[in-house]
């Protein structure tokens, strides 16, 4: 069963501006080490932080809160699987709250997926609950 889908949309250059503006203090604030990492490599350093914006914000709504009652930027994080496949990882507040909305007897799988098609950036988050097999 879905539980919350959400959806963001960045501009790229509105991230890049911000970067320019806040530059370590952007990135302290909002992105985990990982995610820095991985953005600091790429050839478009601003389309991978905007897509993982987009992302953060499309699991707090998926979340059902938007980004109040406590949680964190980095509460939500995203890392790629070997095979470049997007996953968010949820901590503190964010995964008391998945655990909130998980009905007993299932397991929370949260599914992202990014785009980015200059200037934009875009990211779905699906939030399923799945019967445990018994």
């Amino acid at each position: 069963m879905i539980l919350g889908i959400g959806t963001d949309l960045a501009n790229i250059a509105r991230i890049q501006s911000t970067l320019d503006r806040f530059g370590d203090r952007f990135r302290n604030r909002v992105f985990t080490e990982t995610e820095q990492r991985k953005a600091e490599r790429r050839a478009d350093v601003a389309g991978t932080y905007a897509k993982r914006w987009a992302a953060k914000e499309a699991c707090s709504k998926a979340l059902g809160t938007g980004l109040r009652m406590g949680i964190a930027w980095k509460d939500m994080a995203v890392s790629n699987l070997s095979t470049g496949q997007p996953v968010m990882h949820l901590t503190g507040w964010a995964a008391e709250r998945l655990s909130q909305m998980t009905p007993p007897g299932h397991e929370a799988i949260v599914h992202v997926t990014l785009t980015d098609d200059h200037p934009w950036a875009q990211a779905f988050v699906v939030i399923e609950a799945r019967p445990f097999e018994t």
